[in-house]
């Protein structure tokens, strides 16, 4: 029965549910952002030998939170010319989307690049929206976010990273939107109940389905993010020897920089053994679809470890220089088009 009251919702078929099925199906919505958190949350679960979560299986629960916020089909994320972000957007259904994407654009990335005019004339010249239609596109367009992540992994008071290191990553989550505005609500008309923006900072190998580290990251709490901010980089200047005018100015920086719309992660993880390793850096919204972005994180492991030296409990703190070299992030690899989805269509 749930399976039903999904595959309604994803198809925007409610309507046509009979009405003793209406508080089943509204209780239905209500409890899923819970239960797919705590699947979230079993997902990333630390697990023997090496401590590591599950990839694939976030990256699914994360893709069905993001198509039930915006009552969008799984086999919409599947379906060639990438779909699925456009269905979000009002006025535009599948007939209408498939006559600009592929054949003008490629992506809601490549779409939201072009000029307002030029996609006034897509919307209502090929895809057959109003002047006024077109408008209320262009007013949800100013909501979605353009996300960035600045990463960086090192081992505390250490030029390089050895085997056996407790090794602290911190990456800076940078939100933007066209409205200027750092915190909003999903524009979700299918969603019948109150619902913020959440997101979820991955860093994993893709190769081997593992995910090193995990947090949930929100923009809701400005004092909570000036506080934590502050205190770490108070922390990080202050063990490095920074002089108090230093430590002052590194934490204004930090204030600044969550008072413009960024959010600081931190978090550590066991150095593998000695090799090179070609991470990636997520950061997934659990509300809008096409706005996720993947960084890639290249991580050199030395031979021999230092645990003998100085312990292996490292206090987590946070950097406030730019001259770290390990672990530096290299470009974006993929930004605003949708993943590959890993669900099966029984759904759909």
């Amino acid at each position: 029965m749930t399976e039903l009251l999904i595959h309604a919702h994803l198809t925007r078929a409610a309507a046509e549910l009979y009405s003793v099925l209406h508080k089943d199906y509204r209780r239905m919505l209500e409890v899923a952002p819970r239960l797919l958190e705590e699947l979230m949350k079993i997902a990333v679960k630390p697990r023997s030998p090496h401590g590591h979560g599950w990839l694939k299986p976030a990256v699914g629960v994360l893709q069905l939170a993001q198509c039930i916020t915006q009552a969008v089909p799984l086999s919409a994320r599947k379906a060639s010319g990438g779909i699925a972000p456009f269905l979000q957007l009002p006025h535009l259904n599948e007939t209408k989307v498939k006559k600009i994407v592929p054949k003008k654009v490629c992506s809601l990335g490549e779409f939201r690049g072009l000029s307002m005019e030029e996609r006034k004339d897509l919307l209502t010249e090929i895809a057959g929206l109003s002047a006024a239609e077109s408008q209320d596109v262009e007013s949800v367009l100013e909501m979605i976010p353009s996300v960035e992540v600045e990463i960086t992994c090192v081992t505390e008071g250490e030029k390089c990273i050895h085997e056996g290191d407790l090794v602290t990553v911190y990456a800076w989550i940078i939100l933007q939107r066209n409205n200027g505005l750092k915190t909003a609500l999903p524009h979700a008309p299918y969603y019948p109940f109150h619902k913020e923006e959440n997101y979820w900072f991955l860093l994993a190998d893709s190769v081997t389905n593992k995910v090193w580290m995990s947090r949930k990251v929100s923009f809701m709490d400005e004092a909570s993010a000036i506080s934590a901010a502050s205190i770490a980089m108070k922390e990080a200047n202050e063990s490095l020897g920074f002089s108090s005018k230093d430590v002052d100015a590194a934490v204004r920086a930090a204030i600044g920089k969550v008072k413009s719309g960024s959010r600081l992660v931190m978090g550590t993880f066991r150095a593998p053994r000695e090799g090179k390793y070609n991470l990636i850096a997520y950061c997934f919204c659990d509300s809008w679809i096409g706005c996720d972005v993947e960084r890639a994180v290249k991580l050199e492991v030395l031979k021999g470890n230092r645990a003998g030296k100085r312990g292996w409990a490292v206090e987590e703190r946070a950097l406030g220089k730019e001259d770290v070299e390990e672990g530096e992030e290299e470009d974006v690899i993929q930004e605003g088009d949708d993943h590959a989805s890993d669900y099966s269509d029984e759904c759909e």
